[in-house]
């Protein structure tokens, strides 16, 4: 079967090398393939199933959980991807913050931690931290190492092309084009605006990704084994590309708030992007018409959720059958049959 996937993401080139190992005829068009446009390219790879479900949105949960299960053997497949599943620590610095974040650790069901046992577990923490708690089961990568890896794994079938209209296309077609998307199919998808810091310095500042809060300031930090260390990230209902003073001093803060070493540390990139969010955050994945496929859409979940789209979208396009995983995500939610 001949099959055409409009976007070169971590969410298009993840279907496209599902297909190709399931023996289809695919090819990728992507308007840059060499490119650090996407919304991969600003992620910080956390696969943190547990803190990115809204209690508003129950369905997305076992979504989620599907694909955090997936990850291990998707890693191994593509090589050395970054892949660290040391867990992560989730803090609060101040009593507000604590309360705020009780809700969301009952929420996950995890034990919370008094500060000095969440500093047993990461030394860097500062000595302000009021508690914690932590999260076994969540794991981490390197999202542009995942996009080479991906790349690699279907060299020759990516097209350097921009398709402005489906109707130019013929046979089946998936339009994973993120933010574009709704260029193309009318869906209604908006850009979420991220501001994101990289830091470096020495290795083994911080052993887990730490998720905090400090003052109202949300941050996460996620270390790598070079000594990077990703802070992330502002969410703002903007579409321009501006590197904000407020947005890198709020993220700068908080950051060293929680994590007073790091100030030690060289800021080796600012960069911005944006994800692709719906009305309800939750992505699009399902049938458009009788032979367009949609999977965008994915909002803050673009990595977590890249081996479980692969999988149930291949099983779209191959067997015409619809896992019941995505009877809550269809394209049809929004009026659009």
């Amino acid at each position: 079967m001949r099959v055409a996937v409009v976007g070169g993401g971590i969410i298009g080139l993840a279907i496209g090398r599902e297909l190709l190992r399931r023996n289809a005829d695919v090819t990728v068009y992507d308007p840059a393939p060499a490119g650090t446009g996407g919304a991969w390219h600003v992620a910080a790879g956390m696969l943190a199933p547990g803190g990115e479900s809204a209690f508003e949105f129950p369905f997305l949960e076992p979504l989620l959980a599907a694909s955090n299960e997936l990850w291990p053997a998707f890693a191994d497949e593509l090589g050395d991807v970054g892949y660290d599943d040391a867990g992560t620590l989730s803090v609060a610095l101040t009593a507000d913050d604590l309360a705020e974040a009780r809700r969301e650790w009952a929420h996950q069901k995890l034990t919370t931690l008094t500060g000095s046992q969440a500093r047993d577990l990461e030394p860097a923490l500062s000595p302000r931290v009021r508690a914690g708690a932590f999260a076994p089961t969540e794991r981490q990568v390197d999202p542009r190492k995942v996009v080479a890896a991906l790349r690699r794994a279907l060299n020759g079938r990516i097209v350097r092309r921009n398709i402005s209209n489906l109707s130019e296309m013929e046979g089946r077609v998936i339009v994973a084009a993120g933010c574009g998307t709704a260029t193309l199919t009318g869906l209604p998808i908006r850009l979420v605006k991220g501001q994101i810091l990289r830091l470096r310095g020495e290795p083994g500042l911080l052993k887990h990704v730490v998720d905090g809060a400090a003052d109202g300031r949300h941050v996460y930090l996620v270390p790598r084994a070079d000594g990077e260390v990703v802070v992330g990230a502002t969410q703002e209902e903007r579409s321009d590309r501006a590197i904000t003073a407020g947005g890198v001093h709020d993220l700068l803060r908080a950051a060293l708030d929680l994590v007073p070493g790091l100030s030690e540390h060289e800021i080796a990139e600012w960069t911005v992007g944006h994800r692709p969010g719906t009305p309800d955050n939750a992505p699009i994945i399902g049938a458009l018409n009788d032979r367009v496929i949609v999977a965008a859409g994915h909002h803050r979940n673009g990595v977590l959720l890249a081996p479980i789209t692969a999988r149930l979208v291949a099983d779209l396009v191959l067997t015409g059958a619809a896992d019941p995983l995505i009877d809550a995500f269809t394209p049809g939610r929004f009026g659009c049959a």
